[in-house]
């Protein structure tokens, strides 16, 4: 299914992506760090999105047991996340004016081009050589995750009312702020299908190189 070095690559990425958030936990809950608390089903889908987007669709863009419609699928979202990620630190950290419309904006341009890709790519999108239902099932998760994003950006936008921006904007939900309670329970119940769903994925990859 895929190659060992994309595999190690992959595992890397998670074993990595889990050292940082919880670094990265630890650092936001422990006094007044910028953006404020951060529950534990936020950290988890903020490393597992930065995972799946940045590395895992950066890495498999090279896998050559993949499909190329499917490497060009992926390609293009990890591109454009890394261009979003660039900018977004940016306008996080120095410009300080980050709003989460920005990030929906760019949620649905990526929905929209991994469609477009899709339907672009027609028939072929059915040719899945040693991936098998695999490959299709992940460009499906992948939307799912850029829809379930959108989603929280929605719904965090509102809670804080529009307060993410200047030195004292939020940016992360607390874990035991009332206002932030629905969103860490949606938050928790759409994390368990997205990451059983990669470490199976990770499991046959692994079984099969």
């Amino acid at each position: 299914m895929a190659s060992s070095p994309s595999v190690a690559l992959l595992w890397a990425g998670v074993a990595l992506a889990t050292v940082a958030g919880l670094r990265f936990r630890a650092t936001q809950n422990a006094g007044r760090a910028r953006g404020g608390r951060i529950s534990n089903p936020k950290v988890l889908w903020l490393f597992f999105a930065i995972w799946f987007w940045f590395v895992e669709c950066a890495v498999l863009a090279f896998e050559p047991r993949l499909p190329w419609p499917y490497r060009v699928v992926l390609g293009s979202h990890a591109v454009s996340m890394w261009v979003r990620g660039v900018i977004e630190l940016y306008m996080l950290n120095v410009s300080k004016t980050w709003r989460p419309p920005i990030g929906i904006a760019h949620d649905a341009l990526c929905i929209a081009t991994t469609a477009g890709l899709a339907a672009w790519f027609g028939p072929r999108m059915l040719e899945l050589g040693a991936w098998g239902r695999w490959a299709p099932a992940l460009v499906v998760m992948l939307v799912v995750s850029l829809a379930v994003e959108l989603l929280y950006a929605a719904l965090f936008f509102q809670a804080v009312e529009g307060k993410t921006t200047g030195e004292d904007g939020i940016w992360f939900a607390d874990p035991e702020s009332e206002r932030f309670r629905r969103i860490n329970r949606i938050t928790f119940a759409c994390n368990t299908p997205q990451v059983l769903f990669q470490l199976a994925l990770l499991g046959a990859m692994t079984a099969s190189s």
